[in-house]
């Protein structure tokens, strides 16, 4: 990959990693109501699925994938409904009180892990990614070496700073009516998200 092309996908994917979706209010969420450490784990989960969708994209499953219609709506339906159901869960919690001390880290990072795979954003951005930045006349995974840390790094930097910016409204907000209204207004936004998955076409289709 040349250095222009590499500052392209760069830019490319700072856009598509900070642009507010369901991994976004997810670790805002966490931030919130477990701290800044352990919500870590969450941040971890989401690399995870970059990593896994990035091979698979290199792979061509992805791309598979988007183009059966069929496999599309199941896992659409699946992941919308899995985001309303948080939405809803996450407005009737929120006048509940706040506990620093749960969930553990192998919930959050399952949790986070499954938001970040059902997210129809994920498929049509490494869609994008792959088809758009990757040079057809030179070996996939020849690039992969300069695709992977860059993703990655930046796929960390931007969630680490949404954990942080979710820990620090948590401190300030912490037990006031304005906590209750802004958790309540992150849960509003995973129902939407799901609403939006729901009605959403076949990246490439619509």
């Amino acid at each position: 990959m040349s250095l222009e092309g590499w500052t392209v996908f760069a830019l490319f994917w700072v856009v598509f990693v900070t642009t507010p979706g369901p991994n976004a209010v997810n670790c805002i969420t966490n931030g919130m109501t477990i701290g800044f450490r352990r919500s870590l784990w969450g941040v971890a989960a989401i690399l995870t699925q970059a990593a896994l969708f990035l091979t698979l994209s290199a792979a061509g499953v992805t791309a598979l994938i988007a183009a059966s219609p069929q496999a599309f709506q199941v896992a659409k339906f699946i992941g919308a409904g899995f985001l309303i159901y948080l939405g809803i869960r996450g407005w009737i919690m929120a006048r509940g009180r706040v506990v620093v001390a749960a969930p553990d880290g192998r919930s959050i990072y399952w949790r986070a892990f499954a938001i970040a795979t059902i997210n129809p954003k994920s498929v049509a951005g490494y869609l994008a990614a792959f088809s758009q930045f990757v040079q057809p006349d030179v070996p996939i995974w020849s690039q992969m070496w300069v695709i992977f840390p860059t993703a990655l790094s930046l796929t960390a930097l931007s969630y680490i700073g949404y954990t942080a910016l979710g820990a620090g409204l948590g401190r300030a907000a912490l037990g006031a009516v304005f906590n209750v209204w802004l958790r309540r207004g992150l849960a509003a936004c995973f129902v939407i998200y799901g609403v939006l998955l729901g009605a959403a076409s076949t990246p490439g289709r619509a």
